[in-house]
């Protein structure tokens, strides 16, 4: 069974940086799709980014430019570098692993831009 562990949420100023990890223990195969989810507190759950088994990414609108997703496969590890961070970024961020007829999810680490 595939397990996500994310880290490296926290509090940062405006203008800060943090970068997300999410280890990945466990088989699985392509083709598959990781990617960053958040969600605000009232708000659904969106899309941040994603990386698929061909390298390529995507990003929501309004994390372009200043969020970039990698995945390093030695260490099965899924990363998202975060900078620029401003107020409306604070959400608890979960990361998402789709491979044939399965998916699944991180338990989640908060984001809290604020001065």
């Amino acid at each position: 069974q595939v397990q996500l562990v994310e880290s490296g949420g926290g509090l940062v100023q405006p203008g800060g940086s943090l970068r997300l990890s999410c280890a990945i223990s466990g088989s699985f195969f392509s083709p598959y799709t990781m990617g960053w989810y958040r969600q605000a507190p009232g708000q659904q759950r969106e899309s941040v980014a994603s990386i698929n088994s061909g390298s390529m990414t995507t990003y929501a609108d309004s994390v372009k430019g200043r969020f970039t997703i990698s995945r390093d496969n030695a260490k099965n590890t899924l990363y998202l570098q975060m900078n620029s961070l401003k107020p409306e970024d604070t959400a608890v961020y979960y990361c998402r692993l789709d491979y044939p007829l399965r998916r699944s999810w991180g338990q989640g680490t908060q984001v809290t831009v604020s001065s």
